[in-house]
This record gives C-alpha cells, sequence and structure tokens, in this order.
C-alpha cells in the first residue's frame, strides 16, 4: 500500500492527511470482526506512518464475495498537496 502511495505522489511526504477508508473483507457469513481486519491492514499502519494525519473516517463491510477471491478491498480518501 506504501509503495503505491509513493509511486503515485513521489513521496509520502505529499500526503497531508487521510480523510476516509472503506473496506470490503472477504468473510464467512458468521464473521462478525471486520473492523479488526481494517485495523490491522490499514488504519493502525496510517496512523503509524502519517501520525495524526493518518486518523480517518472509515467504514468496513464483510462480503461473502469479493472479485478475484481478495482478502480485502481498500478504498481511500487522501489529501495529497500538489
Amino acid at each position: 500500500m506504501l509503495a503505491v502511495l509513493k509511486a503515485a505522489f513521489g513521496s509520502l511526504d505529499k500526503v497531508r492527511r487521510v480523510v476516509k477508508v472503506q473496506g470490503f473483507v472477504n468473510a464467512a457469513p458468521s464473521f462478525e470482526e471486520h473492523h479488526k481486519v481494517l485495523d490491522g491492514c490499514f488504519s493502525d499502519l496510517m496512523f503509524d506512518v502519517f501520525g495524526e494525519r493518518g486518523s480517518h473516517a472509515r467504514s468496513v463491510f464483510g462480503a461473502v464475495s469479493v472479485r478475484d477471491n481478495l482478502p480485502i478491498i481498500v478504498d481511500s480518501i487522501l489529501v495529497v498537496e500538489s
């Protein structure tokens, strides 16, 4: 994830704020801890890397089918310096 951001923006220093994150977790219908999956793969990382700039609003959903059988899909909105 960080490599993708760095490649897209040239530097992680250009990220001014992580605004919102939405995750879709590929899970069995009985699984109820989707929020922990998003914490571990994205939210905690954004806070560790960007500090307060990494705090964000978020939503997470369970899905019984995700394209290419991926474990999670994350969509995010960031404010980036031009």
